[in-house]
C-alpha cells in the first residue's frame, strides 16, 4: 500500500473517530423530525424502488419514511467482502434475520434495484461526500445503480455528524442530497 493510500486511511480513521462520538451524542439527544423531514423529501419519488435501511446501534432510523413511501421498498444484503450490495424487498411485518455485520434483513422476498437510495453514515461534508464505515460497499452499490439507472443517494443522518470536510478518495461517490433533524442540504 502507497504512503498516499496509508495517509488517507488513517484520516478516515481519524475522522470516523470524531463522527461516532458526535453520532452517538446526537442520537442520545434524538431523532426529533428527521423521520417526518426524510419522508416529506422521498415523497416525490412515489413509486420508485426505495432502498432503505435497518439502523443499528447510534444510526438515525428511516422506518417512519420507509413505512410511508408509495411503492416498492428493499434493504441492503451484504453478499461478500469488496462487492456491490444487493436489495431485498422489505415490508412491514416481514420476517427478518440477521444478516453480515448483524444488520437486520428480510428472509426472503424479491430481489429489488433501487433507484433512490437512504444512505446511513458515519459523517458528511458540505460537498456531499459521506464517510461510511470503510468496507467501499455503499460506493461501488452508487456507482452502478447511476451507471444503470440514475438513481439518487440520499444521506440520512444528525447534523452533528457534519465534518468540516470529509477525506475522499477517486472512488467515493458523493450524495445527492442529505436529510438530518435540521432539515435538508442538497449537493451538485
Amino acid at each position: 500500500m502507497s504512503a498516499a493510500a496509508l495517509d488517507l486511511d488513517a484520516q478516515k480513521a481519524a475522522a470516523r473517530k470524531l463522527a461516532f462520538a458526535a453520532r452517538k451524542l446526537a442520537f442520545a439527544a434524538g431523532q426529533g423530525q428527521a423521520g417526518a423531514l426524510l419522508a416529506d423529501y422521498l415523497a416525490p419519488y412515489r413509486g420508485l424502488a426505495l432502498a432503505g435501511y435497518m439502523a443499528m446501534r447510534t444510526e438515525a432510523d428511516p422506518i417512519e419514511a420507509m413505512r410511508a413511501h408509495q411503492g416498492p421498498v428493499c434493504v441492503p444484503v451484504i453478499v461478500g467482502a469488496g462487492q456491490a450490495l444487493r436489495f431485498r424487498q422489505w415490508t412491514p411485518g416481514c420476517e427478518m434475520v440477521v444478516g453480515e455485520f448483524g444488520a437486520q434483513i428480510p428472509a426472503e422476498g424479491a430481489w429489488i434495484e433501487p433507484e433512490v437510495l437512504i444512505v446511513p453514515l458515519v459523517g458528511f461534508d458540505a460537498r456531499g461526500y459521506r464517510l461510511g464505515y470503510g468496507g467501499g460497499f455503499y460506493d461501488r452499490s452508487l456507482e452502478g445503480l447511476r451507471a444503470r439507472r440514475g438513481a439518487v443517494a440520499v444521506g440520512f443522518g444528525f447534523a452533528a455528524q457534519q465534518l468540516g470536510e470529509v477525506p475522499i478518495d477517486s472512488y467515493d461517490q458523493r450524495l445527492d442530497a442529505m436529510v438530518t433533524e435540521l432539515g435538508v442540504l442538497r449537493f451538485g
